[in-house]
């Protein structure tokens, strides 16, 4: 199967299929799937789901490894280091390879230059909450705030997070709104203190509040997506809340091997990723937790996706003066 399936791929990348026994015997043996984050998170969930169906696209184990810290960059570094055989990737997210070097002054590695991605994968949408007794709509929150300025506060996760800097972005998105924000420990922390109505508003992503929302103690105003998703057809989209075009912020994830893995390996990875991606059952799967699976991506696409997020959160990174060091 893997034969075929490297012929297919060489021929509609365009590659040579010499040496042909190098391409047909990939995969020998089992890859190991690097996450950056900490098992039974979303990101560890996601990348267990995918490297069960890899495993059986490809014929051999995908086995996940969770090597957390330093906001992912730990693990990071590791595959960016790692041999460049088509056995070791990286699970990465939008931290990782979207933030990491806007906001670090002495990056251990370049989430471009020592990378060769293999398609991105998916995206969880962020969402703005607030408390229930808070602002009917995102147009009435706008209202309060240019009303009241600083007075609102908003949570994230912590300080040069995706979901901090989505928290900036939309600020000035909607408008150069004055909300000033408060960096927690993670996203229950965050959302314990908007239950309580300590703090009146928090970034977060659907999957992760759309428990809270449903059970009355928290309310989502606006999913930051191209369209609603299908886990919340209610909640409408920022675009539709305040009328502007084209924000957009989701936590995506990334499919990542070390700078320099051969272009045959890269090619099996990608077509397998496309197949997996694909399956109605895994993208049934990634939407009931909240997170709109991507199945057109490919190295190329992945690499010009990295570069349009890099550029677009550079300015909000600057605005906002933040920085990891």
């Amino acid at each position: 199967m893997i034969s075929k399936l490297v012929a297919t791929v060489a021929l509609c990348l365009g590659l040579s299929l010499s040496p042909l026994a190098a391409q047909e015997t990939y995969p020998r043996h089992p890859i190991r799937l690097v996450v950056p984050f900490p098992a039974g998170g979303p990101t560890d969930v996601f990348a267990r789901q995918y490297a069960a169906r890899m495993s059986a696209v490809l014929g051999q184990p995908m086995v996940v490894e969770n090597k957390p810290g330093a906001a992912g960059a730990i693990g990071s570094t590791e595959v960016a280091r790692a041999t460049p055989d088509g056995y070791t990737l990286l699970f990465g997210t939008a931290s990782t390879h979207g933030l990491y070097n806007l906001l670090s002054k002495s990056p251990k590695y370049d989430s471009l230059k020592d990378f060769a991605p293999v398609a991105i994968v998916g995206s969880a949408p962020a969402v703005v909450v607030v408390h229930p007794s808070g602002p009917a709509d995102l147009a009435a929150l706008v209202a309060t705030v240019r009303a009241n300025p600083g007075k609102l506060q908003y949570g994230s996760p912590g300080t040069g997070t995706f979901l901090h800097l989505a928290g900036e972005l939309f600020k000035t998105e909607a408008g150069r709104l004055d909300i000033p924000h408060i960096p927690y420990k993670g996203s229950a922390p965050a959302m314990n203190d908007l239950i309580g109505n300590q703090v009146g508003m928090v970034i977060d992503t659907l999957g992760t509040s759309i428990a809270q929302h449903r059970g009355g103690k928290a309310r989502i105003l606006a999913v930051a997506a191209a369209k609603r998703s299908d886990l919340a057809p209610d909640i409408p989209t920022v675009d539709e809340a305040l009328g502007t075009q084209g924000f957009e912020a989701g936590l995506w994830n990334v499919v990542a091997a070390p700078k320099g893995t051969p272009a045959p390996e890269l090619a099996v990875l990608a077509e397998a990723t496309r197949r997996v991606m694909a399956e109605p059952e895994v993208q049934a799967q990634l939407r009931r937790i909240g997170i709109d699976p991507v199945a057109d991506s490919s190295p190329t696409k992945a690499v010009a996706f990295i570069e349009r997020e890099r550029a677009r959160f550079g300015p909000v990174v600057q605005a906002a003066g933040v920085s990891l060091d």
